[in-house]
């Protein structure tokens, strides 16, 4: 795929530390994300997960998300926040992306979509309930109270994510891993389809 670097390039993979047992009556917040997942997050609050470290997030509007599902596998974190769909994705992705899309002839039009790679925070969605699998889309494609962020498909803490994330399938990601490409097609197709409608309706101006 011309002119698309791999993330193995781009970013340094680092070994996950050791996940130590939760103590006694800890909360599912910070500690569930750190300790049970190995998963970094900011300090203070509220708890925000960093990204480019074990992932990078597809940030994409509800409907996009949605037709991206069926692409992903059951093990595929998924969050939901105020209207948007978060797709967690492969570290790199951000780097990738805007290459990904021009490569896919995307690249020249104004698309509601983003991924947070290297330095950025997303909103860490309240610990799902043990045994907790994947969950319908809030109503009218809203999150939690307030807008809160919400997990769609919660992460498996009995397994690693990395093999789980849509990969660049060139790149000689895991077996069974999503693809990358076809994701970021539909979701980049779904977003121009909500451009234009909005386009259409907006009123026609008076000359």
């Amino acid at each position: 795929m011309a002119g698309i670097a791999h993330p193995a390039e781009n970013s340094a993979h680092t070994v996950p530390a050791p996940r130590r047992p939760l103590p006694p009556g800890a909360a599912g917040g910070r500690d569930w994300y750190e300790r049970v997942l190995g998963w970094p997050t900011a300090p203070g609050e509220p708890v925000r997960l960093v990204t480019g470290r074990r992932f990078d997030v597809l940030d994409v509007p509800a409907e996009a998300g949605r037709a991206a599902l069926r692409h992903l596998g059951p093990a595929s974190p998924v969050m939901a926040r105020g209207g948007r769909t978060l797709l967690l994705v492969a570290e790199g992705t951000a780097d990738e992306l805007p290459g990904l899309l021009r490569w896919l002839e995307w690249g020249d039009l104004p698309l509601d979509l983003r991924a947070l790679g290297a330095g950025a925070l997303v909103e860490a969605p309240p610990a799902p309930p043990p045994g907790a699998g994947a969950v319908l889309p809030p109503a009218r494609g809203r999150s939690g109270p307030q807008g809160a962020a919400v997990w769609l498909r919660p992460p498996d803490p009995g397994c690693e994510v990395e093999p789980s994330l849509p990969t660049l399938s060139a790149v000689g990601g895991a077996a069974g891993s999503p693809d990358l490409v076809r994701i970021v097609d539909t979701v980049a197709t779904h977003c121009h389809r909500i451009r234009l409608r909005r386009a259409n309706a907006q009123p026609l101006a008076c000359s």
